[in-house]
Protein backbone atom coordinates (compact mmCIF):
# COMPACT_ATOMS: atom_id res chain seq x y z
CA UNK A 1 0.00 0.00 0.00
CA UNK A 2 1.48 3.30 -1.40
CA UNK A 3 -1.11 5.55 0.17
CA UNK A 4 -2.84 6.11 3.75
CA UNK A 5 -6.17 6.11 1.27
CA UNK A 6 -5.10 2.83 0.30
CA UNK A 7 -5.93 1.83 4.62
CA UNK A 8 -9.85 3.06 4.29
CA UNK A 9 -8.86 5.51 7.03
CA UNK A 10 -11.63 8.20 8.32
CA UNK A 11 -11.42 11.32 5.49
CA UNK A 12 -10.75 13.17 8.38
CA UNK A 13 -7.90 11.21 9.59
CA UNK A 14 -6.64 11.72 6.13
CA UNK A 15 -6.97 15.00 5.74
CA UNK A 16 -5.17 15.09 9.11
CA UNK A 17 -2.26 13.35 7.83
CA UNK A 18 -1.96 15.62 4.58
CA UNK A 19 -2.24 18.96 6.84
CA UNK A 20 0.77 17.28 9.13
CA UNK A 21 3.19 16.69 5.79
CA UNK A 22 2.94 12.91 5.61
CA UNK A 23 2.43 11.85 2.18
CA UNK A 24 2.81 7.86 2.24
CA UNK A 25 3.13 5.85 4.92
CA UNK A 26 6.72 3.90 6.06
CA UNK A 27 7.46 0.54 5.83
CA UNK A 28 6.30 -0.87 9.85
CA UNK A 29 2.47 1.89 8.89
CA UNK A 30 2.78 -0.59 6.14
CA UNK A 31 3.15 -3.88 7.51
CA UNK A 32 1.37 -3.24 11.27
CA UNK A 33 -1.60 -0.88 9.90
CA UNK A 34 -3.73 -3.94 8.10
CA UNK A 35 -3.00 -5.95 10.93
CA UNK A 36 -4.45 -3.75 13.40
CA UNK A 37 -7.44 -2.36 11.49
CA UNK A 38 -8.11 -6.08 11.51
CA UNK A 39 -8.31 -6.66 15.35
CA UNK A 40 -5.13 -8.45 15.48
CA UNK A 41 -2.91 -8.57 18.48
CA UNK A 42 0.84 -7.30 16.72
CA UNK A 43 4.17 -7.83 18.20
CA UNK A 44 6.34 -5.38 16.28
CA UNK A 45 9.70 -5.18 16.46
CA UNK A 46 11.11 -1.65 15.48
CA UNK A 47 13.10 1.22 16.89
CA UNK A 48 11.68 5.08 17.68
CA UNK A 49 11.96 7.08 14.24
CA UNK A 50 10.59 4.75 12.33
CA UNK A 51 6.78 5.73 11.87
CA UNK A 52 5.58 3.09 14.65
CA UNK A 53 3.57 5.58 16.87
CA UNK A 54 1.42 6.56 13.84
CA UNK A 55 1.17 2.60 12.86
CA UNK A 56 -0.30 1.90 16.25
CA UNK A 57 -1.73 5.36 16.91
CA UNK A 58 -4.07 5.78 13.61
CA UNK A 59 -5.76 1.90 14.03
CA UNK A 60 -6.73 3.21 17.18
CA UNK A 61 -8.60 6.29 15.89
CA UNK A 62 -10.23 4.49 13.64
CA UNK A 63 -11.61 1.66 15.88
CA UNK A 64 -12.64 4.33 18.37
CA UNK A 65 -14.82 6.35 15.54
CA UNK A 66 -16.41 2.87 14.38
CA UNK A 67 -17.24 1.72 17.89
CA UNK A 68 -19.21 5.19 19.27
CA UNK A 69 -19.39 4.92 23.12
CA UNK A 70 -20.32 6.96 25.59
CA UNK A 71 -17.67 8.78 27.58
CA UNK A 72 -17.01 7.07 30.97
CA UNK A 73 -15.53 9.42 33.51
CA UNK A 74 -12.10 7.94 34.70
CA UNK A 75 -12.01 4.74 32.22
CA UNK A 76 -10.48 5.74 29.48
CA UNK A 77 -10.83 2.92 26.19
CA UNK A 78 -7.11 2.67 25.68
CA UNK A 79 -3.93 2.24 27.41
CA UNK A 80 -0.30 3.11 25.77
CA UNK A 81 2.36 2.49 28.68
CA UNK A 82 5.57 4.40 27.72
CA UNK A 83 8.83 4.43 29.87
CA UNK A 84 9.21 8.20 29.97
CA UNK A 85 7.53 11.42 29.96
CA UNK A 86 9.23 12.91 26.88
CA UNK A 87 7.53 9.67 25.11
CA UNK A 88 4.39 10.31 26.65
CA UNK A 89 4.45 13.77 25.48
CA UNK A 90 5.82 13.01 22.32
CA UNK A 91 2.64 10.36 21.59
CA UNK A 92 0.20 12.64 23.18
CA UNK A 93 1.06 15.52 20.72
CA UNK A 94 1.03 13.48 17.45
CA UNK A 95 -2.65 12.28 18.78
CA UNK A 96 -4.49 15.25 19.39
CA UNK A 97 -2.86 15.99 15.32
CA UNK A 98 -3.98 12.84 14.26
CA UNK A 99 -7.52 13.22 15.98
CA UNK A 100 -8.01 16.95 14.95
CA UNK A 101 -11.75 17.54 14.60
CA UNK A 102 -12.49 14.21 15.75
CA UNK A 103 -13.98 14.78 18.85
CA UNK A 104 -11.58 11.67 20.26
CA UNK A 105 -9.75 13.19 23.55
CA UNK A 106 -6.20 11.68 24.87
CA UNK A 107 -3.98 12.80 28.12
CA UNK A 108 -0.83 12.04 29.74
CA UNK A 109 -0.24 11.23 32.69
CA UNK A 110 3.27 11.06 33.94
CA UNK A 111 5.31 11.72 37.22
CA UNK A 112 7.46 14.29 38.26
CA UNK A 113 4.83 16.99 37.93
CA UNK A 114 1.75 17.16 40.50
CA UNK A 115 -1.38 14.87 40.08
CA UNK A 116 -3.67 17.33 40.36
CA UNK A 117 -4.21 18.76 37.05
CA UNK A 118 -3.73 15.11 35.78
CA UNK A 119 -6.90 13.72 37.96
CA UNK A 120 -8.94 16.56 36.87
CA UNK A 121 -8.34 15.61 32.87
CA UNK A 122 -8.90 11.77 34.22
CA UNK A 123 -12.40 13.15 35.23
CA UNK A 124 -13.53 15.14 32.55
CA UNK A 125 -13.49 11.32 30.19
CA UNK A 126 -11.09 10.63 27.74
CA UNK A 127 -10.90 7.79 25.35
CA UNK A 128 -7.01 7.58 25.15
CA UNK A 129 -4.90 7.59 27.96
CA UNK A 130 -0.84 7.84 27.66
CA UNK A 131 0.58 6.31 31.39
CA UNK A 132 4.23 5.83 32.78
CA UNK A 133 3.78 2.52 34.64
CA UNK A 134 4.62 4.69 37.88
CA UNK A 135 2.22 7.37 37.81
CA UNK A 136 -0.64 5.24 36.53
CA UNK A 137 0.19 2.96 39.49
CA UNK A 138 0.19 5.75 41.92
CA UNK A 139 -3.48 6.84 40.64
CA UNK A 140 -4.85 3.19 40.81
CA UNK A 141 -3.63 2.88 44.38
CA UNK A 142 -5.67 6.22 44.79
CA UNK A 143 -8.12 5.44 42.79
CA UNK A 144 -8.41 8.08 40.43
CA UNK A 145 -8.59 5.82 37.64
CA UNK A 146 -9.99 2.67 37.07
CA UNK A 147 -9.02 0.49 33.80
CA UNK A 148 -12.28 -1.85 33.64
CA UNK A 149 -13.37 -0.25 30.35
CA UNK A 150 -9.67 -0.85 28.34
CA UNK A 151 -10.36 -1.98 24.65
CA UNK A 152 -6.80 -1.92 23.43
CA UNK A 153 -3.39 -1.52 25.69
CA UNK A 154 -0.47 -0.72 23.76
CA UNK A 155 3.07 -1.44 25.74
CA UNK A 156 5.67 0.97 23.80
CA UNK A 157 9.44 0.68 24.15
CA UNK A 158 8.69 -3.00 25.95
CA UNK A 159 12.61 -3.05 26.36
CA UNK A 160 13.44 0.48 27.71
CA UNK A 161 10.62 -0.53 30.50
CA UNK A 162 12.45 -3.74 31.64
CA UNK A 163 15.53 -1.88 31.64
CA UNK A 164 13.96 0.66 33.74
CA UNK A 165 12.48 -1.97 36.12
CA UNK A 166 8.94 -1.48 35.40
CA UNK A 167 8.15 -5.26 34.31
CA UNK A 168 6.75 -5.88 37.86
CA UNK A 169 5.13 -2.74 37.46
CA UNK A 170 3.68 -3.29 33.91
CA UNK A 171 2.33 -6.85 35.25
CA UNK A 172 0.50 -5.55 37.65
CA UNK A 173 -1.29 -3.27 35.29
CA UNK A 174 -2.43 -5.72 32.87
CA UNK A 175 -3.78 -7.86 36.00
CA UNK A 176 -6.06 -5.23 35.91
CA UNK A 177 -7.78 -4.48 32.42
CA UNK A 178 -10.09 -6.66 30.84
CA UNK A 179 -8.50 -9.93 29.21
CA UNK A 180 -10.82 -9.21 26.48
CA UNK A 181 -8.60 -6.79 24.49
CA UNK A 182 -6.69 -5.88 21.36
CA UNK A 183 -2.72 -5.65 22.65
CA UNK A 184 0.00 -3.97 20.78
CA UNK A 185 3.42 -4.74 22.15
CA UNK A 186 6.43 -2.94 20.20
CA UNK A 187 10.28 -3.46 21.51
CA UNK A 188 13.43 -2.53 19.90
CA UNK A 189 14.84 -5.78 21.00
CA UNK A 190 13.88 -8.82 22.37
CA UNK A 191 15.40 -10.01 25.25
CA UNK A 192 14.02 -13.07 27.18
CA UNK A 193 12.18 -11.28 29.67
CA UNK A 194 10.33 -9.60 26.81
CA UNK A 195 9.23 -12.34 24.75
CA UNK A 196 8.20 -14.00 28.07
CA UNK A 197 6.01 -11.32 28.58
CA UNK A 198 4.79 -11.02 24.73
CA UNK A 199 3.58 -14.64 24.90
CA UNK A 200 1.26 -14.23 27.74
CA UNK A 201 -0.44 -10.94 26.88
CA UNK A 202 -0.46 -11.62 23.13
CA UNK A 203 -3.13 -13.98 21.23
CA UNK A 204 -2.13 -15.62 18.09
CA UNK A 205 -0.32 -12.22 17.34
CA UNK A 206 0.91 -10.88 14.19
CA UNK A 207 4.41 -10.08 14.31
CA UNK A 208 5.87 -7.16 12.26
CA UNK A 209 10.11 -6.73 12.24
CA UNK A 210 12.46 -4.38 10.93
CA UNK A 211 16.02 -4.96 11.38
CA UNK A 212 18.59 -2.13 11.26
CA UNK A 213 19.71 -2.33 8.07
CA UNK A 214 16.24 -1.24 7.15
CA UNK A 215 16.01 1.82 9.85
CA UNK A 216 19.97 3.28 8.81
CA UNK A 217 18.58 5.63 6.39
CA UNK A 218 21.10 6.48 3.09
CA UNK A 219 20.31 10.51 4.48
CA UNK A 220 22.47 9.94 7.03
CA UNK A 221 26.60 10.28 6.94
CA UNK A 222 27.83 8.08 9.28
CA UNK A 223 31.51 9.30 10.83
CA UNK A 224 34.05 8.60 13.38
CA UNK A 225 36.73 10.43 14.91
CA UNK A 226 38.97 8.73 16.75
CA UNK A 227 40.43 10.71 19.62
CA UNK A 228 42.13 10.63 23.37
CA UNK A 229 39.71 10.43 26.12
CA UNK A 230 40.22 13.75 27.35
CA UNK A 231 40.58 15.49 24.52
CA UNK A 232 36.61 15.16 23.42
CA UNK A 233 35.61 18.27 24.85
CA UNK A 234 37.99 20.66 22.89
CA UNK A 235 37.24 18.23 19.39
CA UNK A 236 33.29 18.98 20.47
CA UNK A 237 34.48 22.89 20.62
CA UNK A 238 36.11 22.10 17.59
CA UNK A 239 33.12 20.87 15.63
CA UNK A 240 30.33 22.73 17.39
CA UNK A 241 31.99 25.95 15.20
CA UNK A 242 30.83 24.58 11.82
CA UNK A 243 27.91 26.92 10.58
CA UNK A 244 26.18 24.30 9.22
CA UNK A 245 24.98 22.62 12.73
CA UNK A 246 21.69 24.23 12.82
CA UNK A 247 20.72 22.12 15.19
CA UNK A 248 22.61 19.41 17.19
CA UNK A 249 22.11 16.76 19.76
CA UNK A 250 24.91 15.47 21.91
CA UNK A 251 24.95 12.14 23.34
CA UNK A 252 26.20 10.98 26.47
CA UNK A 253 26.71 8.33 28.73
CA UNK A 254 26.14 9.93 32.18
CA UNK A 255 24.42 13.07 34.01
CA UNK A 256 28.04 13.93 35.12
CA UNK A 257 29.32 14.06 31.44
CA UNK A 258 26.29 16.06 30.06
CA UNK A 259 26.73 18.76 32.62
CA UNK A 260 30.54 19.35 32.45
CA UNK A 261 29.81 19.51 28.40
CA UNK A 262 27.53 22.73 29.70
CA UNK A 263 29.77 24.11 32.30
CA UNK A 264 32.56 23.56 29.33
CA UNK A 265 30.40 25.28 26.39
CA UNK A 266 29.52 28.19 28.30
CA UNK A 267 33.03 28.88 29.92
CA UNK A 268 33.83 28.58 25.42
CA UNK A 269 30.25 30.98 24.83
CA UNK A 270 28.62 28.67 23.61
CA UNK A 271 25.30 28.00 25.20
CA UNK A 272 24.03 24.69 25.54
CA UNK A 273 21.14 23.02 27.51
CA UNK A 274 20.95 19.54 29.30
CA UNK A 275 18.28 16.92 29.96
CA UNK A 276 18.78 14.36 32.25
CA UNK A 277 17.06 12.30 35.45
CA UNK A 278 18.27 14.70 37.68
CA UNK A 279 16.62 17.68 35.90
CA UNK A 280 13.03 18.79 37.16
CA UNK A 281 10.33 18.31 34.66
CA UNK A 282 10.23 22.31 34.44
CA UNK A 283 13.73 22.64 33.34
CA UNK A 284 13.42 19.44 30.65
CA UNK A 285 10.75 21.30 29.39
CA UNK A 286 12.21 24.47 28.99
CA UNK A 287 15.14 22.89 27.65
CA UNK A 288 13.60 21.50 24.45
CA UNK A 289 11.71 24.78 24.23
CA UNK A 290 14.71 26.94 23.86
CA UNK A 291 15.99 24.05 21.40
CA UNK A 292 12.73 23.74 19.24
CA UNK A 293 12.58 27.60 18.85
CA UNK A 294 15.93 28.09 17.97
CA UNK A 295 17.25 30.05 21.24
CA UNK A 296 20.14 27.37 21.73
CA UNK A 297 21.25 24.62 18.64
CA UNK A 298 22.88 22.43 21.20
CA UNK A 299 21.14 20.12 23.53
CA UNK A 300 23.55 17.75 25.65
CA UNK A 301 21.25 14.68 26.22
CA UNK A 302 21.84 11.03 28.17
CA UNK A 303 19.46 8.68 26.88
CA UNK A 304 16.80 7.45 28.72
CA UNK A 305 16.14 11.30 29.24
CA UNK A 306 16.06 11.60 25.07
CA UNK A 307 13.33 8.83 24.66
CA UNK A 308 10.19 10.58 22.63
CA UNK A 309 12.81 13.41 21.30
CA UNK A 310 11.22 13.80 17.68
CA UNK A 311 12.12 17.12 16.24
CA UNK A 312 12.48 18.32 12.39
CA UNK A 313 15.73 19.76 11.70
CA UNK A 314 18.13 18.40 13.47
CA UNK A 315 21.39 18.08 11.23
CA UNK A 316 23.69 16.66 13.69
CA UNK A 317 23.71 13.89 16.28
CA UNK A 318 26.99 13.82 17.95
CA UNK A 319 28.06 10.66 20.18
CA UNK A 320 30.48 12.27 23.04
CA UNK A 321 30.59 8.49 24.06
CA UNK A 322 29.71 5.65 22.20
CA UNK A 323 26.83 3.60 23.33
CA UNK A 324 27.10 0.25 24.80
CA UNK A 325 24.71 -1.53 22.38
CA UNK A 326 24.15 -1.26 18.49
CA UNK A 327 20.39 -0.44 19.21
CA UNK A 328 21.14 2.70 21.35
CA UNK A 329 23.50 3.43 18.72
CA UNK A 330 20.61 3.57 16.02
CA UNK A 331 17.98 5.12 18.13
CA UNK A 332 20.39 7.95 18.71
CA UNK A 333 21.35 8.39 15.02
CA UNK A 334 17.70 8.03 13.92
CA UNK A 335 17.41 11.76 15.77
CA UNK A 336 18.15 13.20 12.29
CA UNK A 337 17.83 12.72 8.94
CA UNK A 338 13.70 13.24 9.21
CA UNK A 339 10.90 14.49 6.60
CA UNK A 340 13.59 12.89 3.95
CA UNK A 341 16.31 15.65 5.21
CA UNK A 342 19.70 14.53 5.13
CA UNK A 343 21.73 14.31 8.47
CA UNK A 344 24.74 13.69 9.97
CA UNK A 345 26.32 11.82 12.65
CA UNK A 346 29.80 11.99 14.62
CA UNK A 347 31.22 9.87 16.74
CA UNK A 348 33.69 10.61 19.25
CA UNK A 349 35.87 7.24 19.85
CA UNK A 350 38.58 6.55 21.89
CA UNK A 351 40.75 3.52 22.94
CA UNK A 352 38.29 2.09 25.42
CA UNK A 353 35.66 2.25 22.84
CA UNK A 354 37.08 0.90 19.61
CA UNK A 355 35.46 -2.99 20.63
CA UNK A 356 31.75 -1.04 20.87
CA UNK A 357 32.56 0.66 17.24
CA UNK A 358 33.55 -2.81 15.87
CA UNK A 359 30.55 -4.36 16.82
CA UNK A 360 28.64 -1.51 15.36
CA UNK A 361 30.22 -1.41 11.76
CA UNK A 362 29.54 -5.44 11.57
CA UNK A 363 25.89 -5.32 12.74
CA UNK A 364 25.29 -2.72 10.67
CA UNK A 365 27.20 -3.95 7.78
CA UNK A 366 29.55 -1.02 7.03
CA UNK A 367 32.40 0.96 7.69
CA UNK A 368 31.85 4.12 8.58
CA UNK A 369 34.13 6.91 7.36
CA UNK A 370 36.67 8.38 10.12
CA UNK A 371 39.68 10.36 10.70
CA UNK A 372 41.86 10.80 13.99
CA UNK A 373 42.14 14.26 16.11
CA UNK A 374 45.44 14.72 18.11
CA UNK A 375 44.32 17.95 19.63
CA UNK A 376 46.22 19.52 22.81
CA UNK A 377 45.72 18.74 25.68
CA UNK A 378 44.31 21.48 28.16
CA UNK A 379 43.08 21.97 31.63
CA UNK A 380 39.35 21.36 32.43
CA UNK A 381 37.88 23.19 35.24
CA UNK A 382 34.71 21.82 35.71
CA UNK A 383 32.78 21.72 39.23
CA UNK A 384 32.25 18.05 38.14
CA UNK A 385 33.92 15.28 38.67
CA UNK A 386 34.41 14.67 35.02
CA UNK A 387 34.77 11.54 33.28
CA UNK A 388 34.47 7.89 34.72
CA UNK A 389 34.65 4.61 33.69
CA UNK A 390 30.75 3.51 34.34
CA UNK A 391 28.98 -0.13 34.12
CA UNK A 392 25.13 -0.42 33.51
CA UNK A 393 22.95 0.20 36.07
CA UNK A 394 21.02 -2.64 37.77
CA UNK A 395 17.72 -2.19 37.14
CA UNK A 396 15.10 -0.58 39.60
CA UNK A 397 12.00 1.05 39.89
CA UNK A 398 13.23 4.58 39.21
CA UNK A 399 10.97 5.91 36.82
CA UNK A 400 13.82 8.60 35.31
CA UNK A 401 17.12 5.97 35.56
CA UNK A 402 19.71 7.39 32.98
CA UNK A 403 20.79 4.81 31.08
CA UNK A 404 24.41 4.45 32.97
CA UNK A 405 24.61 5.91 36.28
CA UNK A 406 27.07 8.54 37.34
CA UNK A 407 29.48 7.28 40.38
CA UNK A 408 30.45 11.12 41.29
CA UNK A 409 31.12 10.84 45.06
CA UNK A 410 29.31 13.77 46.60
CA UNK A 411 30.50 14.93 50.00
CA UNK A 412 27.91 15.38 52.69
CA UNK A 413 27.49 18.93 53.76
CA UNK A 414 29.16 19.96 57.24
CA UNK A 415 27.03 20.82 59.97
CA UNK A 416 27.57 24.33 61.98
CA UNK A 417 30.62 24.14 63.69
CA UNK A 418 31.66 20.82 62.30
CA UNK A 419 34.88 20.40 60.49
CA UNK A 420 35.87 18.15 57.61
CA UNK A 421 37.98 15.36 59.01
CA UNK A 422 40.02 12.83 56.92
CA UNK A 423 38.78 9.70 57.26
CA UNK A 424 41.93 7.83 58.31
CA UNK A 425 42.05 10.37 61.52
CA UNK A 426 38.69 10.14 62.52
CA UNK A 427 39.55 7.40 65.08
CA UNK A 428 42.72 8.64 66.02
CA UNK A 429 42.14 10.03 69.27
CA UNK A 430 40.50 6.88 71.07
CA UNK A 431 43.38 4.47 69.39
CA UNK A 432 46.67 6.71 70.87
CA UNK A 433 49.14 5.09 72.92
CA UNK A 434 49.03 5.61 76.58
Amino acid sequence: MSKFEDFSLSPTIIQNLTDQGHQSPTSIQKSAIPFLLQGHDLLGIAQTGTGKTAAFSLPILQHLLNHPKPKIKSSPRVLILVPVRELALQIQGMMENYAKNLELKSTPIYGGVGQIEQIQQLRLGVEILIATPGRLLDLLEQKQVNLSGIEILVLDEADHMLDMGFIDDIKNIIGRIPSKRQTILFSATMPKEIESLAEKVLKDPQKVELTPEHIITKKIRQKIIFTQENIKFQLLKKILKDENITRAIVFTRTKGIAENIVEYLAQNRKASKAIHGDKKQSEREEAMQLFKDGSINVLIATDIAARGIDILGISHVINFNLPLNVETYIHRIGRTARAGKEGITISFCDDSEKWMLDKIQQEIQSELESEVFKGVLEPLKLKQTGIRKVTPPTPGKSQEKTAYLDHSKRQTPLKEGEKRVHPGLRNRNSKKRK
